[in-house]
């Protein structure tokens, strides 16, 4: 029979079909355009009643979870995937301890998750109800890796989150902005930071490399009469040169 003229295939005969499919994929994720060769609203309550029966989970509109026993319960998914989940340009990145774990400021791992995005929202059920969600990080960050992204994450919490004393937080960041072009980067999307980050990013530009042109655009956005918490980072050799208020006594 010519594959146009094939009878349409009962509901029933759909939900087996898109079972098969998700049986033989294992644990991962499913989205509609999984399934775009089957009838979409056959597809739509296939999934439905494979997630009213437990076989699946519902994590958001049109999209779903294939979980795995395991010796805790069913499995969560990977927080890799969350990358996946959120629109195009947006994307997702370590937080908080997270961020300084993965900077080597610390080998401790946060009691609840950290996820910085510039995304609007996350769904719960994939980050979890415990995850704390910093959403709205600026469009510039889409274009960041993650090291980078984790850097400006750790300068917005003034190093708060390293497990290192003052002086050896600053020897090891300024060893990784002094990776190649890194600093220049974070450079030119310092617009987009708050006025303390940007202050941070001028006294470590000025560390690496005195007298850089670029940093006097940097200067001019920030306020002459403010003085910004610079936290850990106040061991920052020019950090008092870039407005850092005096560390507490």
């Amino acid at each position: 029979m010519d594959r146009d003229r094939r009878p349409p295939r009962s509901a029933s005969h759909i939900t087996t079909l898109v079972h098969q499919r998700i049986e033989a994929g294992g644990e991962r994720l499913w989205r509609l355009s999984d399934f775009r060769d089957l009838p979409i609203s056959a597809v739509v309550q296939a999934l439905s009643r494979l997630a009213q029966r437990g076989e699946i989970e519902r994590l958001s509109k049109g999209l779903y979870y294939r979980p795995r026993k395991t010796a805790f319960g069913k499995s969560k998914p990977n927080p890799a995937q969350i990358r996946t989940l959120v629109p195009k340009n947006s994307t997702v990145f370590p937080s908080g301890i997270a961020a300084a774990n993965l900077l080597g400021f610390t080998t401790q791992n946060a009691a609840r998750s950290e996820v910085a995005t510039n995304a609007l929202s996350l769904p719960r059920k994939l980050v979890g109800d415990d995850t704390v969600i910093h959403a709205r990080r600026p469009e510039a960050w889409s274009g960041l890796s993650e090291t980078d992204a984790a850097l400006l994450d750790f300068l917005r919490r003034s190093g708060r989150t390293s497990g290192m004393s003052p002086d050896n937080t600053v020897r090891r960041l300024l060893s990784l902005f002094s990776e190649k072009d890194r600093f220049e980067r974070l450079l030119k999307i310092a617009d987009t930071e708050p006025p303390r980050v940007r202050a941070m990013l001028g006294a470590i530009g000025e560390q690496l490399s005195p007298g850089m042109p670029a940093l006097e655009h940097l200067r001019s956005s920030l306020n002459p009469v403010s003085r910004f918490d610079f936290g850990l980072l106040s061991s920052l050799p020019r950090a008092r040169k870039w407005q850092a208020k005096e560390p507490a006594p």
